[in-house]
């Protein structure tokens, strides 16, 4: 039976190694200015644990700023999401692994268990393939179920490398301007899973309202 870095490619480890030197080396440069910390301060005044709301696309910029902190980030089951996991991991994030679409039964049940122990999740809730900036159910699920806020997260670049990729992921040039606005804090006014995935447009509004306050990312 094979361990678990032996199932992990060694170019894949490289690439780990190559990625996460040139992150830290690039992201001690960035400028990052934060807008409505307020918001941020307001999730964590509750005692309970909170979701990050994020689209995928600009998660390099908050895995740097957010690193540390403890925040347990959804990673997709994918064998691309594998690198992602690894990275998040290195840099002090827990992980629940699973999707809207690929091992969402589990990772529903873990995310439950880890808002009602005081965890704060990160989700990307267009990923793990898209459509972009389109807020899949599960994120409202797990609040519903939870009975905790939802805190949409938008982040704004002056210059950034753009990965030709579904999301367009985000990379911050070396000193880039990042500003990274929080919104409110918001409850899913449902009482069942049913009615909480049809809040979706509401928090799709929401983002976008969040990534305009940053400075918008187009």
């Amino acid at each position: 039976m094979k361990n678990e870095d032996e199932s992990f490619p060694k170019r894949s480890r490289a690439a780990l190694v190559l990625g996460l030197g040139l992150l830290h080396t690039i992201g001690r440069t960035w400028r990052i200015k934060i807008r409505n910390a307020e918001g941020l301060e307001t999730a964590r005044r509750t005692g309970k644990g909170f979701i990050f709301s994020l689209w995928h696309g600009q998660l390099l910029p908050l895995l740097w700023h957010h690193r540390g902190e403890g925040v347990v980030v959804l990673i997709s089951e994918h064998r691309d999401g594998e690198l992602v996991a690894r990275a998040a991991t290195a840099l002090g994030f827990g992980l629940i692994r699973g999707s809207t679409t690929h091992g969402a039964g589990r990772a529903l049940i873990s995310m439950v268990r880890a808002l009602q122990s005081r965890k704060e999740i990160a989700i990307t809730p267009d990923g793990p393939r898209g459509p972009a900036r389109k807020f899949a159910a599960g994120a409202l699920i797990a609040a519903q179920r939870s009975d905790v806020v939802i805190l949409p997260v938008g982040v704004s670049v002056d210059r950034a490398w753009r990965l030709k990729s579904w999301d367009r992921f985000m990379i911050p040039k070396p000193f880039a301007r990042v500003t990274i606005a929080y919104g409110e804090p918001e409850k899913v006014a449902a009482t069942d899973s049913r009615s909480a995935a049809a809040e979706s447009q509401r928090f799709e509004k929401l983002m976008s309202r969040t990534v305009e306050l940053a400075g918008g990312d187009e």
